[in-house]
């Protein structure tokens, strides 16, 4: 017996501690960062367009726990439109997100660079860096769908496309990894090859 429910009380927010963490990244600079660095040329239909307000919406999303497109649904659920405005439906964020190419998703990983910056600046993000700071670069795999997804390939896993990003992640003795950089690799690539001089 299939089962669902749905989270639509006009006067109760699901998510509401993502007021603070929301009002963080806009001290931080996130839509500022965004909306001065990405630019989707050649996005068709508008895809390109409030690219600030689209990737503010994504990050909220995946704050509440959304990992796919539709996931970002909960972003409309409830009242959360009266604290939360211009928020875009899923089908738009897919297809904004669709019209990333290589080197849209560089200048993403600019603005990240410059929010993770100023996050750090803004919160105790790394306590103890000053002392000692844990670097590591590792390998990951993560499973795609469709065959138009850039850079995916079938690789270790048969049958399976893929893509195969370097993931460098720093962390202290007293903090958790947080995630520095990102970089794909070709997927037959030795675990140590890709572009981390860049990072």
């Amino acid at each position: 017996m299939a089962v669902s429910a749905a989270f639509d009380e006009p006067n109760l927010i699901a998510y509401g501690g993502l007021v603070p963490v929301m009002r963080l990244a806009e001290r931080c600079g996130l839509s500022r960062l965004v909306a001065g660095k990405v630019k989707l040329t050649g996005a068709k239909n508008g895809a390109g367009a409030a690219a600030d307000a689209k990737v503010t919406g994504i990050v909220a999303g995946m704050a509440a726990g959304a990992d796919s497109i539709d996931d970002l649904n909960t972003l409309r659920h409830g009242a959360m439109s009266t604290v939360f405005v211009g928020i875009r439906a899923p089908s738009t964020l897919g297809t904004f997100l669709r019209a990333f190419t290589h080197g849209h998703a560089l200048q993403l990983h600019a603005v990240h660079r410059r929010f993770l910056g100023e996050l750090s600046a803004h919160t105790p993000l790394l306590p103890g860096s000053g002392e000692k700071t844990f670097i590591d670069v590792d390998s990951t795999h993560k499973r795609v769908y469709g065959r138009a997804k850039q850079g995916a390939e079938y690789g270790r896993f048969k049958g399976i496309r893929t893509l195969h990003p370097l993931l460098a992640t720093v962390c202290t003795p007293q903090s958790r990894p947080v995630i520095a950089g990102v970089r794909m690799r070709d997927s037959v690539a030795h675990f140590g090859v890709g572009q981390a001089a860049s990072w």
